[in-house]
Protein backbone atom coordinates (compact mmCIF):
# COMPACT_ATOMS: atom_id res chain seq x y z
CA UNK A 1 0.00 0.00 0.00
CA UNK A 2 1.44 3.64 -0.87
CA UNK A 3 2.14 6.02 1.22
CA UNK A 4 2.55 9.68 1.55
CA UNK A 5 6.15 9.35 1.13
CA UNK A 6 6.11 7.27 -2.09
CA UNK A 7 3.85 10.13 -3.60
CA UNK A 8 5.85 12.42 -2.55
CA UNK A 9 9.31 10.64 -3.71
CA UNK A 10 7.33 9.70 -6.93
CA UNK A 11 6.06 13.54 -7.53
CA UNK A 12 9.52 14.08 -6.66
CA UNK A 13 8.35 16.53 -4.07
CA UNK A 14 10.71 17.83 -1.56
CA UNK A 15 10.13 18.08 2.51
CA UNK A 16 10.92 14.84 4.03
CA UNK A 17 11.12 16.13 6.99
CA UNK A 18 9.11 14.04 10.00
CA UNK A 19 6.47 16.63 10.06
CA UNK A 20 5.64 16.64 6.72
CA UNK A 21 5.97 12.88 5.99
CA UNK A 22 2.41 11.35 5.41
CA UNK A 23 0.61 14.95 4.33
CA UNK A 24 0.34 15.49 0.81
CA UNK A 25 -1.25 19.40 0.81
CA UNK A 26 -3.28 20.04 -3.01
CA UNK A 27 -0.95 22.83 -3.42
CA UNK A 28 2.00 20.76 -3.60
CA UNK A 29 0.81 18.47 -6.45
CA UNK A 30 -0.39 21.61 -8.67
CA UNK A 31 2.97 23.14 -8.30
CA UNK A 32 5.34 20.38 -8.89
CA UNK A 33 5.74 21.06 -12.49
CA UNK A 34 6.48 24.74 -11.78
CA UNK A 35 9.32 22.98 -9.38
CA UNK A 36 10.66 20.65 -11.85
CA UNK A 37 10.99 23.75 -14.44
CA UNK A 38 12.86 25.53 -11.97
CA UNK A 39 14.88 22.90 -10.67
CA UNK A 40 16.16 22.13 -14.41
CA UNK A 41 16.57 26.19 -14.79
CA UNK A 42 18.86 26.48 -12.18
CA UNK A 43 21.02 23.43 -13.27
CA UNK A 44 21.41 24.51 -17.05
CA UNK A 45 21.90 28.16 -16.58
CA UNK A 46 26.09 29.26 -16.58
CA UNK A 47 27.41 32.48 -16.33
CA UNK A 48 29.86 33.39 -18.64
CA UNK A 49 33.04 34.35 -17.58
CA UNK A 50 34.74 38.03 -17.57
CA UNK A 51 36.89 38.32 -20.68
CA UNK A 52 35.33 35.64 -22.66
CA UNK A 53 33.91 36.24 -26.03
CA UNK A 54 30.35 34.93 -26.77
CA UNK A 55 31.39 33.21 -29.32
CA UNK A 56 33.79 31.37 -27.55
CA UNK A 57 31.68 30.66 -24.31
CA UNK A 58 29.07 29.59 -26.95
CA UNK A 59 31.53 26.33 -28.33
CA UNK A 60 31.42 25.39 -24.26
CA UNK A 61 29.15 22.85 -23.05
CA UNK A 62 27.93 20.67 -19.83
CA UNK A 63 27.00 17.54 -19.37
CA UNK A 64 23.31 18.71 -19.49
CA UNK A 65 23.83 19.90 -23.13
CA UNK A 66 24.95 17.96 -26.36
CA UNK A 67 28.31 18.08 -27.33
CA UNK A 68 29.04 20.83 -30.54
CA UNK A 69 29.85 18.60 -33.92
CA UNK A 70 33.60 18.09 -34.79
CA UNK A 71 32.77 18.41 -38.30
CA UNK A 72 30.20 20.20 -40.37
CA UNK A 73 26.75 18.43 -41.41
CA UNK A 74 24.62 19.20 -44.06
CA UNK A 75 20.90 19.17 -42.67
CA UNK A 76 19.40 20.23 -45.98
CA UNK A 77 18.36 16.99 -46.84
CA UNK A 78 16.58 16.48 -43.16
CA UNK A 79 16.67 13.37 -41.37
CA UNK A 80 15.06 11.72 -44.06
CA UNK A 81 17.03 8.77 -46.44
CA UNK A 82 17.34 10.08 -49.89
CA UNK A 83 16.06 7.77 -52.51
CA UNK A 84 18.04 6.97 -55.52
CA UNK A 85 17.10 8.19 -58.31
CA UNK A 86 16.52 5.59 -61.16
CA UNK A 87 15.31 5.74 -64.46
CA UNK A 88 12.83 4.50 -66.11
CA UNK A 89 14.69 2.95 -68.72
CA UNK A 90 16.50 -0.35 -69.33
CA UNK A 91 19.95 -1.13 -67.87
CA UNK A 92 22.35 -1.05 -70.81
CA UNK A 93 23.75 -4.97 -70.85
CA UNK A 94 27.81 -4.91 -70.83
CA UNK A 95 29.77 -8.13 -71.88
CA UNK A 96 33.17 -9.40 -71.62
CA UNK A 97 34.79 -9.07 -74.83
CA UNK A 98 38.39 -9.27 -76.56
CA UNK A 99 39.82 -6.48 -78.28
CA UNK A 100 43.30 -5.35 -80.21
CA UNK A 101 45.54 -2.65 -79.84
CA UNK A 102 46.43 -1.31 -83.08
CA UNK A 103 49.50 0.38 -81.50
CA UNK A 104 50.89 -2.97 -81.41
CA UNK A 105 52.65 -4.84 -84.15
CA UNK A 106 52.54 -8.49 -82.35
CA UNK A 107 48.56 -8.92 -82.95
CA UNK A 108 48.27 -9.60 -79.54
CA UNK A 109 44.79 -10.06 -77.70
CA UNK A 110 43.75 -8.31 -74.40
CA UNK A 111 40.13 -8.91 -72.71
CA UNK A 112 38.07 -6.04 -71.40
CA UNK A 113 34.45 -5.25 -70.08
CA UNK A 114 32.12 -3.29 -72.76
CA UNK A 115 29.01 -2.33 -73.71
CA UNK A 116 27.39 -5.03 -76.00
CA UNK A 117 25.99 -2.66 -78.28
CA UNK A 118 29.74 -1.38 -78.69
CA UNK A 119 30.30 -4.92 -80.15
CA UNK A 120 32.87 -4.96 -83.14
CA UNK A 121 34.24 -1.20 -82.92
CA UNK A 122 37.82 -0.19 -83.00
CA UNK A 123 39.20 0.10 -79.91
CA UNK A 124 38.85 3.52 -78.91
CA UNK A 125 41.81 4.84 -77.69
CA UNK A 126 43.52 3.93 -80.97
CA UNK A 127 42.83 7.47 -81.91
CA UNK A 128 45.95 8.32 -79.29
CA UNK A 129 47.93 6.60 -81.21
CA UNK A 130 50.21 9.03 -82.83
CA UNK A 131 53.48 7.93 -84.56
CA UNK A 132 56.36 10.74 -85.81
CA UNK A 133 56.78 10.40 -89.64
CA UNK A 134 60.59 9.66 -90.27
CA UNK A 135 61.52 10.45 -93.74
CA UNK A 136 63.24 7.40 -95.84
CA UNK A 137 65.57 8.23 -98.29
CA UNK A 138 66.90 6.18 -101.34
CA UNK A 139 70.39 4.85 -102.23
CA UNK A 140 70.57 7.70 -104.66
CA UNK A 141 69.32 10.23 -102.72
CA UNK A 142 72.01 9.43 -100.11
CA UNK A 143 74.80 9.46 -102.63
CA UNK A 144 74.23 12.33 -104.66
CA UNK A 145 72.88 15.01 -101.12
CA UNK A 146 73.31 13.46 -97.97
CA UNK A 147 77.13 11.64 -98.33
CA UNK A 148 79.24 12.90 -95.46
CA UNK A 149 82.68 12.28 -94.25
CA UNK A 150 82.16 11.70 -90.49
CA UNK A 151 79.18 9.27 -91.31
CA UNK A 152 78.81 6.16 -92.77
CA UNK A 153 75.48 4.95 -94.74
CA UNK A 154 75.36 2.34 -92.26
CA UNK A 155 75.61 4.69 -89.02
CA UNK A 156 72.95 7.06 -90.66
CA UNK A 157 70.60 3.94 -91.06
CA UNK A 158 71.04 2.58 -87.88
CA UNK A 159 70.49 6.34 -86.06
CA UNK A 160 66.92 6.37 -88.73
CA UNK A 161 66.04 2.94 -87.37
CA UNK A 162 66.26 4.41 -83.89
CA UNK A 163 64.39 7.43 -84.44
CA UNK A 164 60.89 5.44 -85.95
CA UNK A 165 61.33 2.74 -82.83
CA UNK A 166 61.66 5.70 -79.87
CA UNK A 167 59.76 8.52 -81.57
CA UNK A 168 62.76 10.53 -82.31
CA UNK A 169 63.49 10.72 -77.91
CA UNK A 170 67.34 11.27 -78.65
CA UNK A 171 68.13 10.48 -74.57
CA UNK A 172 66.96 6.84 -75.30
CA UNK A 173 68.32 6.92 -78.85
CA UNK A 174 71.81 7.60 -77.06
CA UNK A 175 71.39 4.89 -74.71
CA UNK A 176 70.68 2.22 -77.32
CA UNK A 177 72.89 3.82 -79.72
CA UNK A 178 75.42 1.00 -80.64
CA UNK A 179 78.53 2.78 -79.83
CA UNK A 180 80.98 -0.69 -79.89
CA UNK A 181 80.00 -1.33 -84.04
CA UNK A 182 79.87 2.76 -84.83
CA UNK A 183 82.03 5.48 -83.30
CA UNK A 184 80.90 7.10 -79.88
CA UNK A 185 78.35 10.04 -80.58
CA UNK A 186 76.57 12.44 -78.00
CA UNK A 187 73.30 13.18 -77.84
CA UNK A 188 74.00 17.04 -79.90
CA UNK A 189 75.80 15.24 -82.81
CA UNK A 190 73.13 12.73 -83.20
CA UNK A 191 70.54 15.51 -83.33
CA UNK A 192 72.99 17.47 -85.69
CA UNK A 193 73.23 14.44 -88.56
CA UNK A 194 69.01 13.47 -87.98
CA UNK A 195 67.56 17.34 -88.18
CA UNK A 196 70.49 18.12 -91.44
CA UNK A 197 69.17 15.36 -93.02
CA UNK A 198 65.80 16.37 -93.03
CA UNK A 199 66.17 19.58 -93.94
CA UNK A 200 68.06 18.41 -97.34
CA UNK A 201 65.24 16.19 -98.09
CA UNK A 202 62.64 19.00 -97.38
CA UNK A 203 64.57 21.12 -99.96
CA UNK A 204 65.13 18.21 -102.39
CA UNK A 205 61.65 17.62 -102.86
CA UNK A 206 59.30 20.51 -102.13
CA UNK A 207 57.36 21.77 -105.41
CA UNK A 208 58.56 25.47 -105.91
CA UNK A 209 56.13 28.13 -104.84
CA UNK A 210 55.44 26.73 -101.77
CA UNK A 211 56.27 27.70 -98.08
CA UNK A 212 58.66 25.12 -96.19
CA UNK A 213 58.94 24.59 -92.77
CA UNK A 214 62.39 23.14 -92.55
CA UNK A 215 63.36 22.65 -89.06
CA UNK A 216 66.86 23.87 -87.71
CA UNK A 217 68.81 22.31 -85.06
CA UNK A 218 71.94 24.50 -83.57
CA UNK A 219 74.36 21.92 -82.15
CA UNK A 220 76.74 24.91 -80.79
CA UNK A 221 73.93 26.27 -79.10
CA UNK A 222 72.79 23.63 -77.25
CA UNK A 223 76.45 22.33 -76.16
CA UNK A 224 77.06 25.80 -74.58
CA UNK A 225 73.78 25.94 -72.78
CA UNK A 226 74.26 22.42 -71.46
CA UNK A 227 77.83 23.56 -70.70
CA UNK A 228 76.63 26.61 -68.64
CA UNK A 229 74.33 24.42 -67.02
CA UNK A 230 76.63 22.30 -65.70
CA UNK A 231 78.42 25.01 -64.66
CA UNK A 232 75.62 26.46 -62.36
CA UNK A 233 74.94 23.30 -60.82
CA UNK A 234 78.69 22.87 -60.09
CA UNK A 235 78.53 26.21 -58.27
CA UNK A 236 79.98 25.87 -54.43
CA UNK A 237 77.74 27.44 -51.48
CA UNK A 238 80.36 30.25 -51.20
CA UNK A 239 79.61 31.07 -54.96
CA UNK A 240 76.30 31.07 -54.17
CA UNK A 241 76.14 33.12 -51.12
CA UNK A 242 78.31 35.84 -53.42
CA UNK A 243 75.83 35.34 -56.37
CA UNK A 244 72.65 36.72 -54.25
CA UNK A 245 74.61 39.36 -52.33
CA UNK A 246 75.38 40.28 -56.26
CA UNK A 247 71.53 40.21 -56.92
CA UNK A 248 70.38 41.74 -54.15
CA UNK A 249 73.22 45.05 -54.27
CA UNK A 250 71.93 45.07 -58.24
CA UNK A 251 68.26 45.23 -56.71
CA UNK A 252 69.38 48.24 -54.40
CA UNK A 253 70.66 50.05 -57.06
CA UNK A 254 67.93 49.48 -59.63
CA UNK A 255 65.45 50.85 -56.73
CA UNK A 256 67.74 53.97 -56.34
CA UNK A 257 68.02 54.97 -60.23
CA UNK A 258 64.37 54.48 -60.21
CA UNK A 259 63.99 57.53 -57.23
CA UNK A 260 66.07 59.26 -58.82
CA UNK A 261 64.23 59.49 -62.38
CA UNK A 262 61.27 60.06 -60.05
CA UNK A 263 62.68 63.06 -58.72
CA UNK A 264 63.79 64.51 -61.79
CA UNK A 265 60.73 64.07 -63.47
CA UNK A 266 58.86 65.80 -60.39
CA UNK A 267 61.44 68.51 -60.82
CA UNK A 268 61.16 68.72 -64.46
CA UNK A 269 57.09 69.13 -63.95
CA UNK A 270 57.77 72.34 -61.41
CA UNK A 271 59.98 73.97 -64.12
CA UNK A 272 57.55 73.44 -66.90
CA UNK A 273 54.61 74.83 -64.68
CA UNK A 274 57.02 77.92 -63.61
CA UNK A 275 57.73 78.29 -67.49
CA UNK A 276 54.33 78.04 -68.34
CA UNK A 277 53.03 80.91 -65.88
CA UNK A 278 56.11 83.52 -66.68
CA UNK A 279 54.96 83.45 -70.81
CA UNK A 280 51.64 83.74 -69.59
CA UNK A 281 52.24 87.13 -67.48
CA UNK A 282 54.49 88.03 -70.52
CA UNK A 283 51.37 87.99 -73.01
CA UNK A 284 49.31 89.24 -70.28
CA UNK A 285 51.84 92.96 -70.41
CA UNK A 286 52.18 92.98 -74.12
CA UNK A 287 48.56 92.70 -74.51
CA UNK A 288 46.70 96.01 -75.17
CA UNK A 289 45.08 97.51 -72.08
CA UNK A 290 41.53 98.40 -72.53
CA UNK A 291 41.01 102.43 -71.83
CA UNK A 292 37.74 102.45 -69.39
CA UNK A 293 35.11 104.98 -70.39
CA UNK A 294 36.20 108.31 -68.10
CA UNK A 295 32.54 110.49 -67.09
CA UNK A 296 32.37 114.27 -67.64
CA UNK A 297 32.69 116.13 -64.69
CA UNK A 298 30.12 118.57 -64.56
CA UNK A 299 30.21 121.96 -63.28
CA UNK A 300 29.13 122.65 -59.95
CA UNK A 301 27.65 125.52 -59.12
CA UNK A 302 29.49 128.06 -56.89
CA UNK A 303 28.15 129.29 -53.69
CA UNK A 304 28.28 132.85 -54.03
CA UNK A 305 28.07 133.00 -49.81
CA UNK A 306 31.00 131.32 -49.74
CA UNK A 307 33.36 133.35 -51.99
CA UNK A 308 34.27 136.27 -49.53
CA UNK A 309 35.40 133.29 -47.12
CA UNK A 310 37.65 131.69 -49.11
CA UNK A 311 38.75 134.95 -50.42
CA UNK A 312 39.78 136.25 -46.27
CA UNK A 313 41.81 133.07 -46.27
CA UNK A 314 43.52 133.34 -49.14
CA UNK A 315 45.28 136.19 -47.87
CA UNK A 316 45.68 135.53 -44.14
CA UNK A 317 47.70 132.90 -45.83
CA UNK A 318 49.77 134.40 -48.28
CA UNK A 319 50.49 137.99 -46.42
CA UNK A 320 53.10 136.57 -44.23
CA UNK A 321 54.71 135.20 -47.07
CA UNK A 322 55.20 138.20 -48.37
CA UNK A 323 56.25 140.10 -44.90
CA UNK A 324 59.83 139.65 -45.90
CA UNK A 325 59.62 140.97 -49.16
CA UNK A 326 57.86 144.43 -48.25
CA UNK A 327 60.22 145.19 -45.13
CA UNK A 328 63.14 145.19 -47.79
CA UNK A 329 61.17 147.11 -50.45
CA UNK A 330 60.79 150.06 -46.69
CA UNK A 331 64.15 149.58 -46.48
CA UNK A 332 65.33 150.24 -50.05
Amino acid sequence: MTTGADVRDILELGGTEPENIGTINKKDIINSDKKKSKKSSETLTFKRPEGMHREVYALLYSDKKDAPPLLPSDTTQGYRTVKAKLGSKKVRPWKWMPFTNPARKDGAMFYHWRRAAEEGKDYPFARFNKAVQVPVYSEQEYQMYLHDDAWTKAETDHLFDLSRRFDLRFVVIHDRYDHQQFKKRSVEDLKERYYHICAKLANIRAVPGTDLKIPVFDAGHERRRKEQLERLYNRTPEQVAEEEYLIQELRKIEARKKEREKRTQDLQKLITAADTTTEQRRAERKAPKKKLPQKKETEKPVNILLYPVALVLHYTIALPCLWPELACQDLG
